[in-house]
């Protein structure tokens, strides 16, 4: 009864949230309506008024992996015999991220220490492109102040998440992706291949669990999705409407982890925030510039798989803009194994040279 009443129907209210707020960001013309809209309703409930949830909650994060895998299932079922005869030509892309992800560290780390004011550690944690619980798990061992860095972290990717559609959508003068109607699934997607869905689903989720598989609960299905499409065992076809539940439900999660953050800590954080990605931003697009007539990817494509946000944020946006998402989400794995490693080598460093 206890578990009935502080988690099954508190997720359920921030479920039924995040999809009034879903719904009224579709009606808005917002880009990806349903994750941002979802996201913004529940983050504003969970600042302004906390005590509509109980103390200490937390979204159900095995019931978010069932959406997470939704998916990635969906990305490895858009990968085709073309799509990875394309990936070779992505070299060029992976050098220029190994230069990107030290240098957009130390640029994030003055901002959070020169501008922001966080200690040492703090700082140098919140800085990082990626690896959101590595780098809280290493930042609180440390000595990090684990608020001000949980914050942070989850407002780099909801940041990028907020930013990217919208500067997309100004930049071609419509709206983009969901926005303008835009399906992430298949054109004409029935129930008909819904046990199919369900089988490889469970099976990628199974596969998730395989110890040190970075950003396992998306890669795991998407694994599978590749699987299936590759070899023509399982056809994968998911309605429209299950992958719009699955931006609800994603959005709401990440919502409802501003419970307990006071808005002034809030306002201040999302001020570093704006400028931190922004400066990431500018990094990633000079890059992506460089590298389009090298590449031959679009710049939007480039910019996408530059964007320090989540992996399965950023796979959503891909999908919702129909930009090539197994590009893109290749190059956000390598960006956070490539984050993991660079984090301790640097946090060496700094202490070695006595940085601070």
């Amino acid at each position: 009864m206890t578990f009935f009443r502080k988690t099954v129907l508190p997720t359920a209210f921030v479920i039924a949230l995040g999809a009034v707020g879903g719904l009224l960001a579709k009606v808005a013309g917002l880009p990806l309506p349903y994750m941002l809209g979802a996201l913004l309703a529940t983050a504003l409930v969970a600042t302004t008024r906390p005590q509509t949830l109980p103390e200490g909650y937390r979204f159900p994060n095995d019931f978010r992996k069932i959406f997470i895998g939704l998916v990635g299932l969906s990305i490895g079922a858009s990968i085709t015999r073309e799509v990875v005869a394309s990936l070779p030509s992505a070299i060029y892309s992976f050098a220029a991220l190994t230069l990107f992800v030290p240098l957009v560290h130390g640029i994030n780390y003055t901002i959070f220490r020169k501008i922001g004011r966080y200690d040492h550690p703090t700082a140098f944690f919140a800085a990082t492109p990626g690896g959101l619980m590595e780098s809280i798990l290493m930042g609180e061992g440390r000595g990090a102040d684990i608020r001000l860095l949980t914050m942070q972290q989850f407002l780099r990717i909801i940041t990028v998440v907020t930013l990217l559609p919208v500067g997309l959508s100004l930049w071609y003068g419509h709206p983009v992706g969901s926005a303008s109607g835009i399906s992430l699934s298949r054109a004409g997607a029935d129930l008909h291949h819904f046990p199919e869905v369900i089988l490889a689903l469970t099976a990628g989720v199974l596969l998730s669990r395989v110890p040190h598989l970075p950003a396992g609960q998306l890669v795991g299905p998407m694994l599978v999705g590749m699987a299936c499409t590759l070899t023509g065992l399982l056809v994968i076809e998911v309605p429209s409407y299950m992958i719009s539940g699955a931006q609800v439900v994603i959005g709401a999660s990440l919502g409802a982890r501003f419970v307990g953050i006071r808005p002034a800590m809030l306002i201040k954080g999302m001020g570093l925030a704006l400028t931190s990605v922004g400066s990431m931003l500018v990094v990633g697009g000079i890059m992506a510039m460089l590298l389009r007539p090298i590449t031959g990817e679009h710049f939007d494509v480039l910019l996408i798989s530059f964007a320090p946000g989540g992996v399965t944020e950023m796979a959503l946006v891909a999908l919702s803009l129909q930009v090539n998402p197994a590009f893109v989400t290749l190059h956000h794995i390598y960006r956070i194994v490539l984050t993991i490693i660079e984090m301790p080598l640097a946090w060496r460093f700094a202490e070695k040279r006595g940085l601070d």
